[in-house]
């Protein structure tokens, strides 16, 4: 496509400008950024009305329709995310090692940028900010491909940022948008391997599919979240239930969200009937298993499939398990790698489980909510890896750069 050789050509641009951006240049740049976010904030909250008014008339609901939406408080946490990643240390140039070698080299290895970054993602438009923020802090070059449902607002933060870049005489080249929101601008994306250093799809778990599947650039794979609170025996109950309503309830559409609770089954009988009542007094379906569906009447049998599911959606599947043995083994059995925890009072419990479990963010005694790139300091994230290759968890700076060797010699050859 056109468009998208145009904008590689310009980002491939760009990149060699960008890596000649002292830390005050690109801070001030993120600064600027946040404070014009805030001046156009009636201009952003107007572009998303519109998005939002069309995924209504597209049935669009819920939790997608909440992942959506802009407002006053969202937009001032995006401007803060960006004051935030303005204030960490900036990775770029920073010295890995460095060692003299017998023959009188020294070599020393430094932290630079990927590289130009492509993004695809879906109705997220706190990505757009999120994103632009790591790439610019670490020298990178960004093209963003968001989803129809959020073209207004996109572009609206995307003009934004630019202005900010323009009055801090730094290329508005940084960050472009994909404007053609077509399934062949998708698949265009996935082949630029002439312009694109490292490609990231962030959504659902078809999006993510189809870009690792299908993408000659190398990919850096974000992860679906079928994340997993379980109960033991020993648990705090009061604790427990406020963890549990929170990590489902709070924003149900996000991939840090439970989506799967597990319960000990010496308290089965205890704490799972006023737990299902609160998550019933706000709307939360629940599909549970035999033992769950005989002590909460409202709920309904779980299939298969609720096992692995990621409902994004006011959803829970809930068991029964035997023993922490058995609740192991149904994470690693249904888990996506992503965010689990275990509420408990058994410190060896606590300790096995931190262990045992394979996932990217293992918890005792907290939300998985906070699997998150600005409640983890990072300022904001790129997404949550569950990979494990150069990266895992929430990608911050740092996972937005690789090394090169430097070798100082005084004439030696070989």
């Amino acid at each position: 496509m056109k468009e998208l050789q145009e904008k590689g050509t310009k980002a491939k641009q760009a990149y060699k400008s960008l890596v000649k951006l002292s830390t005050l240049e690109k801070n001030q740049v993120l600064e600027k950024a946040a404070g014009l976010i805030l001046e156009e904030e009636e201009y952003i909250l107007s572009e998303n009305k519109k998005d939002l008014s069309a995924a209504r008339e597209n049935n669009i609901t819920g939790a997608l329709l909440d992942r959506l939406t802009l407002t006053h408080e969202r937009l001032a946490g995006i401007a803060e995310g960006l004051q935030q990643v303005a204030k960490l240390d900036d990775p770029v140039g920073e010295v890995l090692s460095m060692k003299k070698r017998p023959n009188g080299l020294t070599i020393g290895q430094v932290r630079v940028p990927l590289g130009v970054i492509g993004i695809i993602y879906e109705a997220r438009p706190n990505v757009t900010a999120d994103a632009f923020a790591l790439c610019l802090k670490t020298g990178n070059p960004v093209i963003l491909r968001g989803g129809k449902e959020a073209i207004n607002s996109n572009k609206a933060l995307v003009k934004v940022i630019q202005k900010a870049l323009a009055e801090e005489k730094v290329t508005a080249h940084a960050i472009q948008l994909v404007e053609n929101t077509s399934r062949e601008s998708a698949v265009g994306m996935m082949k630029m391997n002439d312009y694109l250093d490292v490609l990231i799809p962030r959504g659902g778990a078809g999006l993510i599919k189809t870009v690792v599947e299908n993408s000659s650039v190398p990919v850096l794979e974000t992860g679906v979240g079928n994340c997993h609170t379980f109960i033991d025996d020993s648990a705090d109950q009061e604790m427990a239930k406020q963890i549990a309503v929170n990590a489902k309830t709070h924003r149900p559409g996000v991939c840090n969200a439970m989506e799967s609770l597990l319960v000990h089954e010496k308290i089965a009988d205890e704490i799972l009937p006023d737990l299902c009542n609160r998550f019933n007094a706000v709307k939360v379906e629940i599909r549970g298993d035999e033992k769950v569906t005989s002590l909460v009447p409202f709920a309904r049998q779980a299939t298969e499939e609720d096992w692995g599911k990621e409902y994004l959606d006011m959803i829970l599947s809930v068991k029964v398990v035997s023993s922490l043995d058995e609740a192991i083994e149904h994470i690693s059995t249904y888990g996506t790698g992503h965010s689990e925890t275990i509420v408990t009072e058994n410190y060896t419990h606590s300790q096995r489980f931190l262990q045992e479990v394979d996932a990217a963010a293992v918890y005792v005694n907290a939300s998985t909510r906070f699997t998150d790139g600005f409640e983890f300091g990072f300022g904001a994230e790129i997404g949550i890896s569950t990979q494990k290759l150069h990266a895992r968890g929430p990608m911050g700076l740092k996972e937005l750069t690789t090394s090169k060797y430097i070798i100082y010699g005084n004439g030696q050859i070989r």
